[in-house]
């Protein structure tokens, strides 16, 4: 039985992409805080409550709905410039600057260090829960 197999290591890989891309997202957003225009943009969290349904659902023989996935390099590249599965959202409530900047230093700063703690929190899980499994088969070394 491979990892992949446990829904529990799927949601946590599926996790640790979140995190990944969203850290894309945020360094995008800290590069650009001087280009005029700009608006900053932030992945929505996934919801893991709905994905858990969708991997019961499938075990039980349906199907989970997924949208298409670039694969290739060589597929049509689509409009955003982070490429991600996951839904964009532009923070538009944010105080502009005159040349219509809207990227807070100070907020995206601490949405990145955020972002490294959580992914580091799932990470760890993920390798205790390998562990667990080593060692209820005897692999423990």
């Amino acid at each position: 039985m491979a990892t992949s197999d446990v829904p529990i290591f799927s949601m946590l890989r599926e996790r640790m992409r979140w995190h990944q891309d969203r850290q894309k997202i945020l360094a995008e957003n800290v590069a650009n805080a001087d280009t005029p225009g700009f608006r900053a943009r932030d992945l929505r969290a996934p919801n893991f409550d709905r994905m858990a349904r969708g991997y019961a659902t499938a075990t039980a023989g349906a199907s989970i709905g997924a949208g298409p996935m670039r694969t290739d390099p060589r597929h049509i590249q689509t409009a955003s410039s982070a490429q991600t599965r996951f839904d964009v959202r532009r923070d538009a409530g944010q105080v502009a600057t005159p040349e219509g900047n809207r990227v807070n230093l100070e907020d995206e700063m601490l949405k990145v260090a955020q972002n490294q703690m959580d992914y580091q929190a799932v990470a760890g899980l993920y390798q205790r829960s390998l562990g667990l499994i080593r060692t209820a088969i005897g692999k423990r070394g």
